[in-house]
């Protein structure tokens, strides 16, 4: 895949940025032009916009400071109810479920792309937002004042306590799985794209399209350069795909930036195999 220019240096500036400056949604919209490149962005960033407006609008006028139940509600009753952001089955074997472009046209998609919408509009706000390193299901944790509560954005943006998040748990990962203290840890906006293209990835390598598949990740490298797993994983699938010199360049960045990871002992032993084969 040959990415346009524009596209391409809008990336390696995301990659550039410290996590915390990341815009999560804009830089989800770039991503979405990735597989629709003619798609005009213009008229997504002024729904985004009107979002934002709308729950501004909805809690104006009430008194301040706010407390978290009429944020929350502010939250749910525009992106919700008046627009019908709400999660779809179908979206998980639906491709297009992962780009947020198709996800405002149809106002449905991946839990972790309406989290991009709910994480959004409320930062919009100054209200805390973050997502979870939930695992299976995306979530977020809305932030008010002292307060704080956990959304399902493909709930309809509903609340959910400990025993609601034990349940969706054992549901996705089996009637053993037990909630740890990391299924709460706040993820950064670098993360959370990462997390949309990995659903776009695994889902390519499920159904065997390796060259599509490492396209994915040579895109994530574009605005997550120092995420060294992603160099590991870039030299595998080149390997399998006979892609010698591809292969030895991306173990070589893996192994010079990754100095802890267990992996670091198999990702030598193929890049000494790797070289004697060009050799």
């Amino acid at each position: 895949m040959r990415l346009p220019a524009d596209i391409c240096e809008a990336l390696v500036e995301v990659g550039q940025q410290p996590d915390d400056e990341v815009d999560l949604a804009e830089t989800a919209l770039i991503l979405s032009t990735v597989d629709r490149p003619a798609v005009h962005l213009d008229s997504y960033r002024r729904h985004l916009n009107t979002l934002c407006d709308d729950v501004a609008a909805y809690v104006s006028g009430l008194r301040q400071p706010l407390d978290l139940a009429i944020c929350h509600e502010a939250l749910v009753q525009v992106l919700f109810r008046r627009y019908g952001y709400l999660g779809d089955d179908d979206a998980f074997d639906d491709p297009d479920s992962a780009n947020l472009t198709y996800v405002i046209d149809r106002r449905a998609g991946l839990p972790v792309l309406l989290g991009v919408l709910y994480i959004h509009v409320a930062q919009h706000q100054g209200w805390g937002a973050v997502g979870l390193n939930f695992p299976g299901r995306f979530l977020l944790r809305l932030e008010v004042g002292s307060e704080r509560m956990i959304l399902d954005p493909f709930g309809g943006g509903v609340a959910v306590d400990p025993r609601n998040l034990r349940d969706i748990l054992k549901a996705l990962s089996g009637t053993h799985a037990e909630l740890r203290p990391d299924d709460y840890k706040a993820v950064s906006s670098r993360d959370v794209l990462l997390r949309i293209q990995n659903n776009i990835h695994n889902r390519l390598l499920r159904s065997g399209r390796m060259d599509e598949a490492i396209a994915v990740i040579e895109v994530m490298l574009l605005f997550a350069p120092s995420a060294t797993h992603l160099w590991r994983d870039c030299g595998l699938l080149h390997a399998r795909m006979d892609n010698v010199e591809k292969a030895i360049k991306a173990l070589e960045t893996y192994l010079q930036n990754d100095r802890s990871s267990d992996s670091r002992y198999n990702a030598s032993r193929l890049l000494q195999e790797l070289r004697q084969r060009l050799n």
